[in-house]
């Protein structure tokens, strides 16, 4: 018993609830993500996710436990992609498009609010209130979470959503080339990971629109303020 009391008290809480935090946050970016294309879909008519039950806040049915991993260790990543059927588009290539584009902007909207959110806090949390500074560092990870995700996954790179966005505006011929090699596109998008080329490109990118959104959200939570 005094064993285990001893290993309960050298427990490193801080980082513990730095963890919980950030599997938290991946598990809303992912799903909100999903729901952003499935939601995107439906109202362009096609009711193939809502079918699969993939209109949901449930992360269980959106979870790619391989994406999720890697949003956990490198802060991008992907979630089990929602089913659409793009026959149901009046217009197949921009419905598509529009679809695809519906998942990164969800996340950056996401991103706005969170950081809104921090900004209204911060008074609380340099006051000392230990529930606001928690709630800070979560919503500041949230925010980056969420950034993340958006900004990798607009990488017009197959089978990500940048791709079907560029595809919306390329011939037909060239969209039905991409499309036969779109499965070996995960491989070549592991092996850039695995390389670290990518890093530098994503962090500096999330970097710049973090410090864009800022400007926005110090202005936003200051009028919020000011009218509550």
């Amino acid at each position: 018993m005094n064993l285990f009391l001893d290993y309960f008290q050298q427990l490193n809480w801080d980082k513990l609830a730095s963890f919980l935090m950030q599997a938290l946050a991946v598990l809303i970016c992912l799903t909100l993500h999903e729901m952003g294309h499935g939601l995107a879909a439906y109202a362009l008519g096609d009711p193939t996710a809502k079918k699969s039950r993939r209109l949901s806040l449930n992360p269980l049915r959106h979870l790619d436990p391989f994406g999720a991993l890697m949003m956990l260790a490198f802060g991008f990543g992907w979630a089990k992609p929602v089913p659409i059927d793009i026959r149901y588009f009046k217009h197949p290539k921009r419905g598509l498009a529009l679809t695809a584009l519906a998942g990164p902007v969800t996340n950056f909207l996401l991103a706005y609010l969170a950081l809104v959110g921090a900004n209204f806090l911060l008074p609380s949390a340099y006051s000392g209130t230990v529930w606001a500074g928690y709630l800070l560092d979560f919503l500041v990870t949230l925010c980056l979470c969420s950034l993340g995700l958006g900004i990798f996954n607009l990488i017009p790179f197959p089978p990500l959503d940048g791709s079907k966005v560029v595809e919306g505006f390329l011939p037909d011929k060239i969209t039905y080339t991409v499309l036969r090699y779109e499965r070996y596109g995960m491989l070549g998008l592991m092996l850039l990971l695995w390389m670290g080329w990518l890093d530098g490109p994503l962090v500096a990118a999330r970097s710049a629109v973090f410090t864009l959104f800022q400007s926005g959200a110090a202005w936003a939570a200051s009028l919020g303020a000011l009218l509550i």
